[in-house]
């Protein structure tokens, strides 16, 4: 089983758009019994909250349920737990190797996986949701494409 945690600044936007948009591609795939998919903040301001309604929007629109999800904060044992910490942004990567230091080689950025590296914009600021998703559907496509070859 290959364990993914995806992780940004709240879990409220980002991250949880990318467990949901991949959970929907194994799913599809008929492998989703090969995963386990969560996300994850690296701050505590959001702690409890669910997914931003503009994010649950757009995955909506897409036809990705996104039910049940609540925001939590990266801890030292996920970096124990998890095959791979998937960050959107930096700054979440230079917080995430603060919070997990000891899984340093398992951490990437999402967009490392596509033919763009680079970091995903967070729609909190941008207010752009549909870029988000289109760098977010575009960096699970990679990610996943990496793990099934």
């Amino acid at each position: 089983m290959t364990k993914i945690l995806f992780v940004c600044h709240g879990s409220i936007c980002r991250s949880p758009m990318a467990e949901f948009i991949l959970k929907d591609m194994v799913n599809k795939l008929g492998v989703a019994s090969e995963f386990e998919i969560a996300s994850a903040a690296t701050s505590t301001e959001e702690i409890g909250n669910p997914i931003y309604y503009a994010a649950r929007r757009v995955l909506v629109q897409h036809g990705i349920a996104c039910d049940g999800h609540y925001a939590r904060q990266l801890t030292r044992s996920d970096g124990a737990h998890y095959d791979l910490l998937i960050g959107m942004d930096n700054a979440n990567i230079r917080n995430m190797k603060r919070i997990c230091p000891q899984a340093d080689d398992k951490i990437r950025l999402l967009l490392s996986y596509t033919q763009r590296p680079g970091e995903v914009d967070d729609p909190w600021y941008s207010g752009d949701f549909q870029e988000a998703w289109q760098d977010i559907y575009e960096g699970c496509r990679g990610l996943l494409d990496s793990l099934h070859r």
